[in-house]
């Protein structure tokens, strides 16, 4: 299956030495991105690459920017969302190292797996932007829309369940 966002870079013409590489989403292809993210819109998708050839396998680093319309996660109204996120990848061969245990530490660069002669920088994109949106947004009106549905905040003391019977229990004894 070919994703919604594909900018494919033939490994067989990337070289030891640094190139830039920028891919930007087409309006059709931010509209099936959308679809498929389950946001309500995405305005721009855009990312600058260098990539080039490792002993380890192809190094991709870069910077994905964005714009993104989501749901409210309470009232379903859109929330404006802007993505300006680094990119480090190391796209290896399915199959590479799957005899030998990755080992991963803080600043090790995201491994993906790629099969055929060419990496996906477009899908890598987006990706990383799926992965940079909050899971949970919230719009200004979500507060009050809360409060109204009777739902309190974290700040707000319990006047039910079991605790704000007990304590009003222990008002009533003071008393």
């Amino acid at each position: 299956m070919t994703p919604e966002f594909s900018r494919p870079e033939r490994v067989d013409t990337i070289g030891e030495r640094e190139r830039a590489v920028v891919v930007e989403a087409m309006p059709a292809e931010r509209a099936a991105l959308a679809t498929r993210f389950d946001v309500i819109a995405v305005d721009a998708l855009s990312a600058e690459w260098t990539i080039r050839r490792t002993a380890a396998g192809i190094v991709a680093r870069g910077r994905v920017r964005a714009a993104v319309a989501q749901a409210c996660s309470v009232t379903g109204g859109p929330v404006p969302a802007i993505v300006d996120e680094p990119a480090d990848i190391l796209f290896v061969p399915e199959g590479a190292g799957a005899e030998e245990e990755l080992e991963l530490d803080a600043d090790a660069a995201d491994t993906v797996f790629y099969a055929g002669g060419a990496i996906d920088l477009g899908e890598a994109a987006a990706e990383t932007m799926a992965l940079a949106l909050d899971p949970f947004p919230r719009s200004p009106a979500a507060e009050a829309a809360l409060r109204e549905a009777g739902v309190r905040g974290d700040d707000e003391p319990d006047a039910g369940g079991a605790f704000g019977a007990l304590a009003g229990l222990r008002d009533r004894l003071k008393g």
